[in-house]
């Protein structure tokens, strides 16, 4: 190994220590290190830049846009309300996270499986008060391990698989002869996670719970006739879940309920008066059965999907201040409605129509999106800024967008296309059907975690290209002095280690020419080694970089390097305690 193989070594610990011990964004560092193997001639611009191109980097990019479509349409409610349900604790919530992630990760490709439940589970944990760094590494973890338990459950079983058919006389590996090992990982991540994870996962508050001093906006909701609420009490709806709001009154028939009991059925027509922040105004205006009390919203001349939420404050010489809203005809003279109003956060007991508008008064309005951009400048507001994220969504194409998913998942398990084309395709779908708009799409991509997959593939190619991963991994090896066991059990956690610094996939094909010759060498059969490969690659729980879907979730769940390292270090020494157990039992030597 030439000095190019040490430099990338030292490029990677150096990139994997900023990431650990800093609070460094890791698009920033691992692009860093990337320029810097990039400047030292030991990558290529194409080699460097490959990343950019790859298959799994553009399927992730995709499938946020095919994730997007369900959440317009109200498909992530729909996940929410029928797989998740209502969990009584943290230990609950988590196990009923994680069943139904590793079962549909094992006959599915665990990548599109966790970008489905990423928007559904933050909903769900903010409408639950969970902290959502309590679920998003379950989620990846459990995506994982559901996973290792099929042929068809991550990309580098088929690898390895296609490999060992290649360099063998084997005839490969059956649909479910994983699920020997894969299962017993299964449970082990499930047990580690839900007694483990109570002081090994950061309790990361979620931002609306840090503003106890928020404005407080009022807000009136009607319930749609024959809509899906009808018939449901409070709770049953939802409507005591949404954080940093409360339900004020319920107006039926003329008639005002104060105190409202969370047992109260809601009936067609009933007027609701909320008071909270402005997060949960904007989940409200997106709950199905619902709709804005405000009869002028009907008359801005285009469907709502159309139009934007805008806060707007309003300034001392604005020419509406001192007249109610419905004598100074809001909506005619600024083609806008207003949905809800916040004053020094005192709650406000009149009917929208009637607050007479004052200087300093906040106002959530619906509007067209030119509205920001003919009000910023304007004397008649402070300040006017669009929400973003808070379109209603379209429920009569929920269905739509749930078949186009689908549709996507069937073709793939079929092998009628791969998972690019077929997330490319059902992304077309979804804007075509008008599920989603191009504007939504282009907003929805997530482009620091896909610089970060891409950086990472990058470095995984320096340390492949340079031989340092070999070179390491045959290091390791000879330690084991010609024990079987201690053989194994090497070729697992050396295997683990590649994964974590490089790529699962890239640690699998570094290590199989390693297998194979150990195997040979020993005199015993491959069938042990390979199984303990297929198992050890997946097992990237130690670092966000080593795993697809462990990057997804690093910037949504808030953690930090360190996390993965608290929890998924010992969680990868003990589900590599099991496959070592485990894999000899079934695949003698």
């Amino acid at each position: 190994m030439g000095w190019e193989g040490w430099f990338s070594i030292g490029i990677a610990v150096l990139c994997f220590t900023t990431l650990a011990v800093t609070r460094y964004s890791p698009d920033i560092v691992m692009v860093g290190g990337l320029t810097l193997l990039l400047l030292a001639g030991v990558l290529s611009p194409e080699q460097a830049l490959s990343g950019l191109a790859n298959e799994g980097m553009v399927t992730v990019g995709v499938l946020y846009i095919v994730v997007a479509g369900l959440r317009e349409t109200g498909g992530i409610g729909w996940i929410v309300h029928s797989v998740l349900g209502r969990p009584r604790s943290l230990l609950h919530a988590q196990i009923r996270l994680m069943l139904p992630v590793a079962t549909m990760s094992a006959f599915l490709n665990n990548t599109p499986v966790v970008a489905m439940f990423i928007p559904a589970i933050s909903d769900w944990a903010k409408r639950n008060s969970l902290s959502v760094s309590k679920l998003m590494i379950p989620l990846s973890y459990a995506s994982i391990a559901g996973g290792a338990c099929t042929l068809i459950g991550t990309s580098t079983n088929l690898v390895v698989n296609g490999l060992l058919i290649r360099e063998t006389e084997s005839e490969g590996l059956a649909m479910l002869e994983l699920a020997w090992v894969g299962i017993p990982v299964m449970l082990m991540v499930f047990i580690f996670i839900s007694f483990g994870s109570k002081w090994l996962l950061p309790e990361r508050v979620p931002a609306i719970s840090r503003y106890d001093d928020a404005r407080e906006y009022t807000v009136e909701m009607l319930v749609e006739k024959d809509s899906v609420l009808s018939g449901q009490s409070i709770e049953e709806a939802g409507l005591r879940q949404l954080p940093g709001m409360y339900l004020i009154e319920i107006e039926r028939q003329g008639q005002i309920m104060p105190a409202v009991s969370p047992y109260e059925i809601l009936h067609d027509g009933d007027r609701l008066v909320f008071a909270g922040v402005i997060e949960s105004v904007v989940d409200l205006q997106k709950t199905q059965g619902l709709k804005p009390a405000s009869k002028q919203i009907y008359k801005l001349g285009s469907s709502r999907q159309d139009r934007v939420l805008v806060e707007a404050v309003v300034s001392d010489s604005c020419p509406l201040a001192g007249k109610t809203v419905c004598k100074g005809r809001f909506r005619n003279f600024y083609n806008a409605v207003i949905i809800a109003v916040a004053r020094n956060g005192k709650r406000i007991h009149q009917k929208i129509g009637d607050i007479v508008l004052r200087p300093g008064d906040t106002l959530l309005l619906e509007s067209h999106h030119s509205f920001a951009e003919q009000q910023r400048n304007s004397r008649d507001f402070f300040l006017v800024s669009e929400i973003d994220g808070a379109s209603s969504p379209q429920y009569q194409k929920s269905m739509l967008a749930m078949t186009v998913l689908a549709l996507m998942v069937i073709s793939v398990t079929a092998g009628w296309l791969t998972m690019l084309k077929a997330s490319l395709l059902a992304a077309g779908m979804m804007i075509m059907t008008r599920c989603i708009t191009g504007r939504e799409a282009r907003r929805s991509v997530d482009w620091q975690i896909l610089i970060v997959i891409a950086a990472s593939f990058g470095l995984g190619s320096a340390l492949h290209s340079t031989g340092a991963a070999e070179h390491i991994a045959v290091l390791l090896i000879e330690f084991a002095g010609g024990s079987t066991g201690i053989s194994l059990a090497l070729m697992f956690f050396v295997t683990a280690l590649l994964s974590a610094v490089a790529t699962n996939n890239a640690a699998a094909v570094i290590m199989f020419p390693i297998a194979l010759t150990t195997a040979n060498n020993l005199g015993v059969s491959i069938m042990p080694f390979v199984i303990t490969l297929m198992i050890a690659a997946s097992a990237s729980f130690a670092t966000p970089i080593g795993y697809q879907t462990n990057l997804m979730v690093y910037g949504v769940g808030g953690y930090r390097f360190s996390d993965y390292l608290r929890i998924g270090v010992p969680l990868t020494i003990l589900v590599g305690l099991t496959t070592i157990l485990v894999v000899p039992q079934v695949w003698h030597f």
